[in-house]
């Protein structure tokens, strides 16, 4: 009896490997575009790879990257990277790459908290908004002292609509 119950639980099992495999093959089997035939970067500067896993939504999703870096900050004032990054064409591609240029400076609220113990922070520039792929990797070219962290963001299926607004005549 006990050899009976075990049957379906061992197919199931087995079932559940080759649906593994197949899926992480099929996934691995999908070609991206190499990073190598973008620029090298400028002297001073780094390429840095955002490199997403492809997925049947893609079109739903969205990556905001913002460039920055670790700093030792105030308890309670905001900090912001001045910096602008800036999107080019790879000539002869089609394919978006960019780049961002800062002069350092950072800026902050003028709040005044002396009781306030001081953080490690990631100051970051305004971030960017791009669309997922993930058939391309994102390349961002950024001043060696600095880092890129990104957010990937996923849109429900849902499609809502805005009300009217009719303001009230008196």
């Amino acid at each position: 009896m006990k050899t009976l119950f075990r049957l379906p639980f061992l197919m199931t099992l087995l079932m559940g490997v080759v649906f593994a495999v197949h899926s992480a093959s099929a996934q691995e089997i999908l070609t991206k575009v190499d990073p190598q035939i973008f620029p090298k970067p400028e002297k001073g500067y780094k390429m840095m790879v955002i490199d997403v896993p492809y997925s049947d939504r893609d079109q739903d999703k969205r990556i905001e990257f913002s460039v920055g870096k670790m700093m030792e900050v105030d308890g309670c004032n905001h900090f912001g990277l001045n910096g602008e990054t800036t999107q080019l064409d790879l000539q002869g591609w089609g394919y978006t790459y960019y780049v961002f240029k800062t002069d350092g400076q950072v800026i902050g609220t003028q709040m005044g908290c002396p009781d306030a113990a001081k953080r490690n922070l990631f100051v970051s520039a305004q971030p960017t908004a791009v669309r997922y792929n993930g058939k391309m990797p994102i390349i961002i070219y950024i001043p060696e002292e600095y880092d890129v962290q990104f957010k990937i963001f996923s849109a429900t299926e849902g499609i809502y609509r805005a009300m009217e607004y009719s303001p009230s005549k008196k």
